[in-house]
């Protein structure tokens, strides 16, 4: 989900990216199913077959060109692919659907092929969010997940268009993310409007031929194609934040070509769009709550206090100080708008190694703040380096016109200034953040209306309580409107991004039990946090 990301050992974000889901397993990342329920696992309906006349067969008959997935001596995650025993392919499709014989684009893929051939259960196609997320590194760590359900499936990670090593949108922004806090007063507003007008116009300036046709509908048709390019005629899917929502629109657009559906970190569609992030506020601050009692209870690790009102309070003066006068940090000038984001992309990982990072940061800017010089912990410096430097303006420019092409946005600068002013002064983190004005505000109308999703997909879905990406309010209403679908709630936990990523021994080999059978959980499953 937009937000900001990380993709190291421990399922915890990498630092740099907002912190929303991607990412390698961890050393370990859910209940026997008694009366399980079929669902999920009829044949394909003939609606699924190929028509008579085709005209995207060239696309669906081609053939794929394995080969390895390293790039070269410092391909960290094609060294990890080719140990895994991954192989790598490039997917030609169609740049517009609606012009199958005109331009075309790639869609990069990987794949780990299943060794029980006797019990094969096709293949699983990846996505682990975002939007702009690469997913073409996951195999490995999923199939760790799946343990021996591994051996039955082709595990495959697709780079949607335009992200990763797939056919690259790059707005030259000098930000890896459209995220800001609105700051305090009109001002401070008024900045964040040119800076998001700017942001979109280098889009159309330098991907315009490319907006129209980033959008979830289009990435999806081009999932379609990678199903037939790999001789599939339905595919299992796990997909991650907004990932989730992605496997909606693809089980919407092309019924009767799914089998399997694991949707982690749910989105509602809904509530889905360029504003996304509104309705996370209160999630969010239950999330700082719960790392300011962690770092309470580690307070001379991190200095910070030894209570969580202390630990709040040395965030709130981190965040007062730079409303006043940017903070230096390194060679970083952190503001009222940045700030924020930092705070926003310090949760989302409910785990030692995320929240110590974090506690890190927090006392890094609150040295800059009483003047001291500071050189930046590694998961800041990290942090700064994607929003204040274009070295990864192609992640934010793929989720940005993902989000602008798929959801048209209000136009009006004032619509949220009035939101901002709602708010009030109650909440100086989250709410400039979630609230602000973003380059949906300037962008073009939407090529195609948004999917209206289908309400019969027999799903399994998974959600953390504490959520504070995807939250868990977004996963009921997805359950409750699809009565075939059943909930996986992990309680008492504040993770986005749970199967595979936790360590919860109950989410996971429920997962891996609906994928090793087909078959649903009888009833929806709790598990609590360890």
């Amino acid at each position: 989900m937009t937000s900001t990301t990380s993709r190291d050992g421990g399922r915890r974000p990498r630092p740099g990216r907002p912190r929303r889901f991607t990412g390698r397993a961890a050393a370990a990342v859910v209940l026997s199913l008694a009366g399980a329920l079929a669902l999920g696992t009829a044949p394909a309906p003939a609606a699924a077959a190929r028509p008579a006349t085709d005209p995207l067969a060239r696309y669906h008959d081609q053939r794929l060109h394995w080969k390895s997935c390293l790039l070269g001596p410092d391909d960290t995650t094609g060294k990890e692919l080719e140990q895994a025993g991954a192989q790598c392919a490039d997917v030609t499709v169609p740049l517009d659907y609606a012009r199958p014989d005109g331009r075309t684009i790639s869609v990069a893929i990987s794949r780990i092929r299943g060794t029980d051939t006797t019990h094969r259960a096709g293949a699983l196609l990846l996505n682990s969010g975002g939007p702009g997320g690469q997913t073409i590194g996951d195999p490995p760590w999923v199939r760790s997940a799946m343990k021996d359900v591994a051996a039955r499936y082709d595990v495959v990670g697709v780079d949607p268009r335009f992200v990763g090593r797939s056919t690259p949108l790059d707005c030259r922004w000098p930000t890896g993310s459209m995220i800001r806090g609105a700051g305090t007063g009109r001002a401070a507003f008024g900045r964040m409007v040119a800076f998001s007008a700017d942001l979109a116009r280098r889009c159309r300036t330098h991907a315009g031929d490319l907006l129209p046709y980033a959008t979830t509908r289009d990435t999806a048709r081009d999932m379609d194609v990678v199903r037939a390019a790999l001789g599939e005629r339905r595919i299992s899917y796990l997909g991650y934040s907004y990932g989730s929502y992605l496997g909606q629109v693809y089980a919407t657009m092309f019924p009767g070509r799914t089998d399997r559906v694991v949707l982690d970190g749910v989105v509602a569609p809904a509530g889905y769009g360029p504003r996304l992030l509104r309705g996370t506020e209160e999630a969010n601050r239950h999330a700082l709550r719960d790392w300011a009692d962690w770092t309470a209870a580690h307070a001379v690790a991190y200095g910070l206090g030894g209570t969580r009102s202390a630990v709040l309070a040395a965030v709130e003066a981190a965040r007062s100080a730079a409303a006043r006068t940017p903070l230096r940090v390194g060679g970083y000038r952190v503001d009222e708008h940045v700030l924020p984001v930092i705070v926003f992309n310090g949760l989302s990982q409910d785990n030692p190694k995320a929240y110590g990072d974090f506690a890190e940061a927090v006392r890094d800017l609150r040295r800059a703040a009483g003047g001291r010089t500071v050189s930046p912990s590694p998961w800041l410096a990290s942090t700064l380096k994607f929003v204040l430097t274009g070295d990864e303006s192609v992640y934010g420019s793929a989720q940005t016109s993902i989000l602008c092409g798929d959801v048209p946005a209000s136009h009006d600068p004032e619509t949220y200034w009035r939101d901002l002013r709602r708010a009030g002064t109650r909440d100086r983190l989250f709410a400039p953040v979630t609230k602000d004005i973003n380059p949906c505000a300037f962008w073009g109308p939407p090529r195609e209306r948004t999917t209206t999703i289908r309400d019969d997909l027999p799903a399994l879905l998974v959600n953390a309580t504490g959520d504070p990406r995807t939250t868990y309010r977004s996963a009921r209403t997805v359950h409750h409107d699809w009565p075939s679908s059943r909930l996986v709630t992990l309680r008492g936990a504040d993770q986005h991004g749970v199967y595979g990523v936790f360590g919860s021994p109950c989410v996971d080999s429920t997962v891996n039990a609906y994928l090793a059978t087909g078959r649903l959980p009888s009833a929806d499953v709790s598990c609590p946090a360890p």
